[in-house]
């Protein structure tokens, strides 16, 4: 009898952790990744899988960026770029996102932002960013340029995903760091800071993101905050979406607004459009149909945003979907997202990791 009613109370002990909130059979494993978490992800129009890994300190690493074969991570696009020691010019420091253009080149945001950039809150140190943007040509996998962001704001930067608009030959980044969109003119490498601190790209600080009635907040009782974060481009060019990780609304602008360099702030403002609410969300990516895919840690899910009929839907929600991130659109008719558990890191829990190994890549088939 006392080891039954040991059992029980075991039982109702556990029972929350163990409780299945969400199931779905709707989604597949692309590659189980062990120890390391994934960041930046991307998939080309043939449906390579390239998968980014940030360094940070103490933290196992083993590459900043890999393709994915046969289920497996291999170094990209060689070892040497993925050798974490001399000349930061030719190697990956920190890598924080990918993204495959229309003409099928990788481009990879090598960015390491300053204390006072990060997404992390501020600390004692003084310290520059360091960032630096790649463009990978896929069918030679050489690297043909690097773009330095020599004017950019070191000091408060912390650039955070890209965006490549081959039309218009510009790069479009989030920078939560100075809560801006940075436009990278990319014949020139030259680049402007737009609205910025405006409404659209500035964290609501009465959002504040909660796991099972457990609030994300440091050993300080900061919570987590992001300024403007994940961004999507449509596949004709024309719009450009944008949203912080704590605000629930979606916005947009034109791309014609962007490029143009003779607006004033104020002007460019009034150009941003409010698309409603969509919820807490991370990585954004528009499909060819024009919906945009948001991931959402809270709700354990991917859902996307219709402009057709202007509602959120779910494709895909588990309880196993640990802060899914960043995403890529294959060819093959499948969404590709990471899951970073960024919820779960000892920062969150009383330095304490809450990680579930292994870290994994996913895939679920389009709308």
């Amino acid at each position: 009898m006392k080891n039954s009613l040991c059992f029980i109370i075991l039982g109702l002990f556990f029972q929350p952790i163990l409780a299945q909130e969400y199931h779905s059979d709707y989604f597949e494993t692309v590659a189980d990744l062990g120890e390391y978490m994934a960041i930046g992800l991307s998939v080309s129009s043939d449906n390579r899988v390239f998968v980014s890994f940030p360094y940070a300190e103490g933290q196992p690493y083993k590459y900043g960026l890999t393709e994915v074969i046969d289920g497996e991570t291999v170094p990209y696009p060689n070892k040497k770029w993925n050798i974490h020691a001399g000349d930061e010019s030719k190697r990956f420091v920190k890598v924080q996102d990918l993204f495959v253009d229309a003409d099928d080149f990788l481009w990879v945001l090598d960015s390491k932002p300053s204390p006072r950039g990060s997404i992390f809150g501020d600390s004692d140190k003084s310290e520059d960013g360091k960032f630096k943007l790649l463009k990978i040509n896929l069918a030679t996998d050489e690297v043909e340029r690097v773009y330095h962001f020599g004017a950019l704001d070191k000091a408060a930067s912390g650039l955070n995903d890209i965006r490549i608009d081959t039309d218009k030959q510009l790069g479009y980044l989030s920078d939560p760091g100075q809560a801006a969109l940075v436009i990278l003119d990319l014949k020139t490498g030259k680049t402007r800071t737009v609205l910025k601190n405006v409404e659209a790209t500035t964290a609501n600080p009465d959002v504040v993101l909660s796991y099972h009635g457990k609030e994300m907040r440091n050993k300080e009782g900061k919570p987590f905050s992001s300024n403007v974060n994940g961004i999507a481009l449509t596949s004709d060019n024309k719009y450009f979406y944008f949203k912080p990780i704590n605000k629930l609304n979606l916005y947009r602008i034109e791309t014609k607004f962007l490029a143009d360099t003779s607006f004033t702030p104020t002007e460019l403002v009034k150009k941003v459009e409010d698309m409603g609410e969509v919820g807490i969300t991370h990585g954004l990516i528009a499909d060819k149909k024009g919906n945009v895919y948001l991931t959402n840690s809270v709700d354990y899910a991917v859902k996307y945003f219709s402009p057709k009929d202007g509602k959120v839907h779910t494709l895909v929600q588990d309880s196993g979907l640990l802060w899914p991130d960043s995403l890529g659109i294959g060819s093959d008719g499948y969404l590709y997202f990471s899951c970073s558990q960024l919820q779960r890191q000892p920062v969150w829990n009383n330095g304490e990791s809450k990680v579930q190994f292994p870290y994994q890549v996913f895939r679920v088939k389009l709308p």
